[in-house]
């Protein structure tokens, strides 16, 4: 698929969208969109990987300007009364989500939806509860091992971690890392933390300049509770996105639940209104199972989005909703493709032909 894309993205996509094809063979039901946040204007990219789920404000501007021209773009209410079977939508819905509750939410985002007069329903953790601002512990830990030598050890024990870490491994050992720290609750998690902190030869005050500098702390900060309310006051919908963002299939159950539930009645407690949707952390297939969309359910939700794309109809699961995942990246025409389903259409025409391919060379 490799070779493939660059002539879907390049050639394919824009004829299609500019001869208006896309928008003929658009889904029938509701397409939501996830984004991550807005980068800060003057912020240099720290790591292609780790900022490449956030957009530029103009690329968000673009986005929005033409789906307003080509498209509908719902407000959550709307879509929460279709979820309810209280309303039917109009063709080519869509929705605006945003995941993690990043500062930029409030200080970049918030400006460019009001611009274009859209809601968005935006996704918070249990951090955003606070009346100090953290950092995503996953990104505090990206951040760390890219400041750390190019090649180090990591010993902890207690969990069975020893590892002697090399450049060109870093990404992948923090993946790993994220699915094992996810296995502990919250508190003993930010122990390990800072016990790898330690290891990497950081002192307790390494992150200051995330804190300290104005875009900086935009971009890495979640907001904070008074930063929350002003959100919600201009008019924004607020979801739950669990109280630390852990990947949910590798916590117990008690963990998982204790996530998922109290996150929701902390949150509706400090906004005094009805939290209605949950985002999964992660929200693949590796980060959510049976038992997660269960416990949506339980705990009171009316829905429930994942991270993975695909259409949504009548018989789509309600605890298990696609969303199109918004890169840094995208044209306008490959965020049509998206829209649409045409990209993922085709990346399962080419997977099926690759599979064949390798199964008929076998016979």
């Amino acid at each position: 698929m490799k070779l493939v894309s660059p002539l879907l993205k390049h050639v394919v996509y824009p004829g299609l969208s500019k001869g208006g094809y896309f928008r003929r063979a658009a889904r029938t039901g509701p397409v939501v969109l996830t984004y991550h946040g807005i980068l800060p204007a003057g912020y240099k990219v720290v790591d292609p990987a780790l900022d490449g789920n956030l957009v530029s404000a103009d690329s968000f501007r673009e986005q929005l300007r033409f789906l307003k021209k080509r498209y509908n773009v719902i407000s959550p209410k709307e879509f929460l009364l279709w979820c309810e079977t209280k309303r039917e939508l109009p063709p080519r819905s869509v929705l605006l989500t945003s995941d993690d509750g990043l500062r930029s939410s409030l200080f970049d985002m918030l400006p460019v939806l009001q611009e274009s007069d859209l809601e968005c329903l935006f996704f918070v953790t249990g951090a955003s509860l606070s009346h100090t601002a953290t950092m995503l512990w996953y990104e505090e830990l990206s951040l760390m091992f890219l400041a750390a030598p190019a090649s180090f050890s990591l010993e902890l024990l207690e969990i069975g971690l020893r590892a002697e870490v090399q450049q060109h491994e870093k990404h992948s050992f923090w993946w790993e890392l994220v699915r094992k720290l996810s296995q502990f609750e919250i508190n003993r998690r930010r122990k390990l933390l800072g016990r790898i902190r330690m290891h990497l030869g950081f002192s307790e005050q390494w992150d200051a300049e995330y804190r300290k500098d104005p875009v900086l702390s935009r971009r890495f900060l979640m907001l904070s509770l008074s930063e929350l309310h002003q959100l919600a006051e201009a008019g924004m919908c607020i979801g739950e996105h669990t109280l630390s963002h852990p990947m949910l299939s590798q916590s117990t159950r008690e963990d998982a639940w204790k996530e998922i539930f109290e996150s929701k009645r902390n949150l509706e407690d400090a906004l005094g209104q009805e939290v209605w949707a949950l985002a999964y952390p992660f929200g693949d297939s590796s980060s959510v199972t049976s038992r997660e969309l269960q416990m949506a359910e339980r705990a009171g939700f009316k829905s429930a989005f994942l991270n993975t794309s695909g259409g949504i109809g009548p018989e789509t699961p309600r605890f298990a909703l696609p969303r199109v995942h918004i890169t840094a990246t995208m044209s306008l025409a490959e965020f049509e493709a998206h829209i649409s389903g045409f990209h993922r259409s085709m990346h399962e025409l080419v997977r099926a032909a690759s599979l064949h391919a390798v199964v008929g060379s076998k016979v």
